[in-house]
Order: C-alpha cells, then structure tokens, then sequence
C-alpha cells in the first residue's frame, strides 16, 4: 500500500515582526491562551498566513521570549510568515481590531531577516512590592554586593537550582509615588540559559535580606525588551536593530 505523502507548502514571501502589549486583567492571560487568542484573530482579520508543511498545516507563528503568566509587559515580540506580500500597516489595523482589549498591539514592521529572538538579550522591568523602601533598601545593598545568590524554582524537570544574581546587570529601587503602595524596583535583567524570572531576584532579594515578600509584590510590568548595550546597560529596539 502506498504511504500519503504529506502537502507541501511553498515558502513564505514575506515575514512580518510585531510588538504587541499585555495590559490589565489580560496579564494573567497564558502564553498559550495568548497564541489560541492570535491565531484566532489571524484567521478573523483574513491575513494572508504561510503554513507549515506536513499531515497537520498550521500557520508560520514564531514566538520569542515570552513574559511569565500574570506580568504586565509592554513588550512582547512575534513574527509572522506570509504567503503574499501585504502593507505591514494595514496588517496592524486588521489585527488590532480582532484582538481583545488588553491585548494591543504596539508595532507591526517587515522583518529584515536574521533571527528575531536572538536581538532578544535583556529585558527592563518595573516591580511593585508593598513592602516599605526603608526595609528594601538595605537588603538591595546586600543582594547587589553579593557575588552569588542562589534560588529554587519548580521546572518541568524538577526542583532547580539558579544564580538569580548573575543575571541581574542593574537593580535600583525607589518608594512609589502613593506612599501606601510601598516600593519601586527597577530591574535590568539579563536573558541566560536557564533564563531567570523576575520573581527569582524577588525571591533572592527577600533570603539575602530576611525580607518577607510574601504577598507583597502587586505588579511585574515588563517595559522593554531587546539587544543589551554592554556599555551603557540600555536596550535597544529590536524591531529597527541595525
């Protein structure tokens, strides 16, 4: 009996990078809930999606460095493989009006080529802690002068051990503007193998510090996330990275 032989698709034409924004209560909105609420959209907006080959076709998604479940960020990345060559514009349009509110895009460009994850270094966070500056303070001191600082986190393969510290290229705190909001910590984290959570230096900052951050962290918002500029400790924007 002669085996089927899957379909082939023909290459995509051109491929598309888009920025889009995890907002409100859509935070705690999964990284695969979020990729059923896009590729949702994609068919609702008609784009004119590239698809794998095989028995089972889906359309040419790739996702890059996704931010944990329940964090804010205002910088989530994707890119998109097309079967026609479309204005990048008018894509952003029909797909920000199929998606829901708190799921926004931000930027839809033509990529250039190369691999979109791999401009994807660092990334830029605002942590929101209860808990008063008085008491971060010195524990921040202590967690930043310390060469090591060692955590543990559930992975599917089990109980881990991590540097959270080696990670960290600045951290910074400061009290929130309402004083009963309690503290402000700006977070430039580095993207490492296995990657560190901004709940890792949480976690890391409370053992070093005797700090009980139990309950007390009321929001992760991820603000930017791109190529790390060793020298200046800024990131640049990876969908016009030279």
């Amino acid at each position: 009996m002669a085996r089927d032989i899957p379909e082939q698709q023909a290459p995509p034409v051109q491929r598309l990078r888009i920025r889009y924004a995890k907002r409100g209560r859509l935070r705690f909105t999964s990284h695969r809930d979020f990729s059923r609420a896009f590729e949702r959209a994609v068919f609702r907006a008609r784009v004119p999606m590239a698809y794998s080959s095989g028995f089972n076709p889906h359309p040419r998604i790739s996702y890059a460095g996704a931010a944990p479940t329940g964090s804010a960020s205002e910088a989530e990345y994707l890119e998109i493989a097309l079967a026609e060559v479309v204005d990048p514009s008018a894509i952003h349009a029909e797909l920000a009006a199929a998606l829901p509110d708190g799921l926004d895009l931000v930027e839809v460009v033509e990529s250039p080529g190369g691999s979109l994850g791999e401009l994807l270094e660092a990334s830029r966070w605002s942590l929101v802690v209860r808990t008063p500056h008085a008491a971060v303070g010195p524990a921040l001191a202590t967690f930043l002068a310390a060469d090591a600082v060692t955590v543990e986190r559930m992975t599917k393969k089990g109980l881990r051990e991590l540097d959270c510290r080696a990670a960290v290229v600045t951290l910074t705190a400061a009290p929130a503007p309402d004083p009963e909001a309690g503290t402000v910590l700006d977070l430039l984290l580095r993207h490492t193998v296995p990657a560190v959570r901004p709940d890792d230096v949480l976690t890391g900052l409370a053992a070093v510090g005797g700090l009980d951050l139990t309950g007390a962290v009321q929001l992760l918002t991820r603000l930017a996330q791109g190529p790390l500029d060793p020298e200046t400790g800024t990131i640049g924007d990876p969908l016009h990275a030279p």
